[in-house]
């Protein structure tokens, strides 16, 4: 039986993908993670936009009575791909926990709200 949990799973999967930085010896010839990262953003983030769309696509195939199965597939791949976009920038899984802990008891639309309103801040802390 595993016994292991989701943030533990999460945490071991970010381990895997920072060993496998060409910076830390990761070889782009034998390892999909570094060959990712040795691309650069345009690689990793092309293949998250990639993803995200077959997670549409399995979501609304699954809305009209296609395998849910394929909605976790296709999730997965792009957990996977946003993983290596966190590590390419020095972030961790348990970065975006925190960041939804921090967002818990909070309505969405109000996040929403307190998000504009601190963009527009910055926006004119910018042009003085």
């Amino acid at each position: 039986m595993n016994t292991m949990t989701s943030s533990d799973a999460l945490a071991h999967l970010a381990a895997v993908i920072e060993s496998r930085k060409p910076a830390r010896g990761g070889d782009p010839a034998t390892s999909y993670v570094a060959r990712l990262l040795d691309k650069g953003p345009d690689a990793f983030l092309k293949k998250v936009g990639e993803e995200a769309t077959e997670v549409v696509m399995a979501a609304k195939d699954a809305e009209h009575g296609g395998d849910t199965a394929k909605v976790v597939y296709e999730m997965a791949d792009l957990w996977f791909h946003c993983m290596v976009a966190l590590a390419h920038f020095g972030l961790a899984p348990a970065d975006v926990v925190h960041e939804l802990q921090r967002r818990e008891g909070m309505s969405g639309l109000e996040e929403k709200a307190l998000r504009k309103h601190d963009e527009r801040a910055r926006a004119e802390e910018g042009r003085k």
